[in-house]
């Protein structure tokens, strides 16, 4: 049923997951010190050709916005197109928003950050989703949601990035790493040293050792 970006549930359109077939999960929750809006989609059988190509030029997309430096009070639709270069690439798309401003503790979709043609420019401090997605009808739907942080770039002139505080690993098994430039691997491996950093001795703490095993191997360079 993620195969409606905006799909709700209800009792006469459930029905039970198989592993044939891929499953989006779109989670979140309200912390103390944070709100959480992430999204990931997996496939726990043998993904068809078609859908491994729509996963990877998705991620391709997040990866790209991700890591873009762009100069200061740049506004979010000018750096738009960079999530969805890569689907555009063999003619797809998606039909929805790129990302969306997160409050702390408070609303999810907080206006007026994001990535439309109607949300205020960029600015160090700023947390904004980003969220490139793709969706057959009937069939199948992909989108691939991080929280990130405008940072302050390591250039001379003051320009901005992305830092993702999402540190969640992407499903190996839908990853066509034949579509991956050098500079997208390379992103791809410091992010899972980051992830393997933080949230593997976490795990370790809390005696989750199934856990701690499955992010070991899902963060494999």
């Amino acid at each position: 049923n993620a195969a409606l970006a905006h799909y709700s549930p209800s009792n006469g359109s459930s029905r039970t997951l198989s592993a044939r077939e891929m499953y989006l999960f779109d989670t979140g929750g309200q912390y103390l010190d944070g709100t959480t809006d992430i999204t990931r989609t997996v496939h726990w059988g043998e993904p068809t050709p078609l859908q491994k190509e729509a996963y990877t030029r998705v991620l391709m997309g997040n990866i790209d916005l991700s890591r873009l430096i762009f100069p200061s009070n740049t506004a979010g639709r000018t750096v738009e197109s960079f999530a969805r270069r890569a689907l555009w690439d063999v003619g797809l798309n998606y039909g929805h928003g790129t990302g969306h401003g997160i409050g702390n503790f408070l609303s999810v979709h907080e206006w007026p950050v994001g990535f439309q043609s109607n949300n205020v420019p960029l600015e160090a401090g700023m947390f904004t989703s980003i969220e490139p997605g793709y969706y057959q009808d009937g069939d199948f739907g992909i989108r691939i949601e991080d929280v990130a942080l405008v940072v302050e770039a390591q250039t001379e002139k003051a320009f901005l990035t992305f830092e993702v505080v999402s540190l969640v690993p992407y499903d190996r098994n839908l990853i066509d790493l034949s579509l991956l430039s050098p500079e997208q691997i390379r992103y791809l491996n410091s992010y899972y040293e980051r992830i393997r950093a933080h949230v593997g001795p976490e795990l370790r703490r809390q005696r989750l050792e199934e856990a701690y095993a499955w992010l070991q191997e899902s963060t494999e360079p």
